[in-house]
């Protein structure tokens, strides 16, 4: 995806690996993080619509694409995540951003928003849970359990590369294609985009090792139920509403965990792929909030 494109491409270190990232426009820095099992091409809708006001970067996050890919779960844990946003940060000379993720990438967002608050200029979030929000909701919530079924299933190695790879990466393209609402939301050829950065040796392994990494530090988990600091930035959180994977429910009574206040917007009848379903709704609300 180089040639005659509005962005620029290029390969930051960040300290323990370097990770390709398109970049755009000039101002304060705005990072998007994207989720599984994507790569920088699902914020191409943001991109130049965010880059007319800010400095755009958006990052194939550590494992996918053209991103270095170490080996081993333990290599995709949220310290290792939130380190290379820190670094990612830092190499373009500034002190702090305005943090924008989707799924992992949301995960990875609401643990720096914690972790780092002092470089965090706003926090935007789109259809990942509060991390415990999802912790309680995991535990008691059989709903819950059975949409999050292929969390469980990943922890099974090579099994899950092997569904995901078969047949030309069909399963891979379905998750796109049969949960968008708005069918048209993803072309052919964005399908195969999609499909291309997954088949890099290696890619699919390192997106599954985030949920490896998360399910094998149960210390951690005990410590986001037991309770998480605070988070001080003004947040946005972008729900589509009609998640196969993620439920409502995740969304309500989360005002104890922001000191700054936290500000919902549910997006009906969209999947959730929100920025890529729904990029005019998305972009509104962006402008809007940053």
């Amino acid at each position: 995806m180089q040639g005659d494109e509005p962005w620029s491409h290029e390969d930051i270190d960040v300290g323990e690996v370097k990770l390709h990232c398109v970049t755009q426009g000039e101002g304060s820095l705005v990072v998007l993080l994207h989720g599984f099992p994507e790569f920088w091409y699902s914020w191409r809708h943001q991109i130049p619509f965010l880059a007319k006001r800010f400095k755009v970067v958006a990052p194939d996050m550590r494992g996918y694409d053209l991103s270095d890919r170490p080996r081993g779960a333990s290599e995709y844990s949220l310290d290792k995540l939130t380190g290379d946003v820190a670094g990612l940060i830092e190499s373009f000379g500034a002190s702090q951003a305005h943090v924008i993720g989707h799924d992992w990438g949301g995960a990875v967002a609401w643990s720096f928003a914690m972790a780092r608050p002092e470089m965090v200029d706003k926090l935007v979030v789109m259809n990942a849970p509060h991390p415990a929000a999802f912790a309680k909701q995991i535990m008691s919530n059989p709903r819950q359990m059975v949409r999050s079924w292929y969390m469980f299933f990943f922890q099974v190695p090579v099994i899950p590369e092997l569904a995901l790879k078969a047949g030309n990466f069909f399963l891979l393209k379905r998750f796109f294609s049969d949960w968008a609402v708005n069918k048209e939301a993803f072309s052919a050829a964005d399908l195969d985009e999609l499909a291309r950065a997954a088949s890099a040796p290696g890619a699919l392994t390192a997106g599954i090792n985030y949920y490896r990494a998360m399910f094998r530090n149960p210390r951690a988990l005990a410590a986001i139920r037991k309770g998480v600091p605070r988070i001080k930035s003004p947040t946005l959180l972008i729900w589509a509403e009609d998640d196969k994977a993620l439920g409502m429910e995740l969304t309500y009574g989360l005002e104890e965990y922001f000191e700054d206040g936290l500000t919902v917007k549910y997006i009906p009848d969209c999947s959730h792929w929100v920025q890529q379903e729904q990029p005019l709704v998305v972009n509104e609300l962006l402008d809007e909030f940053l």
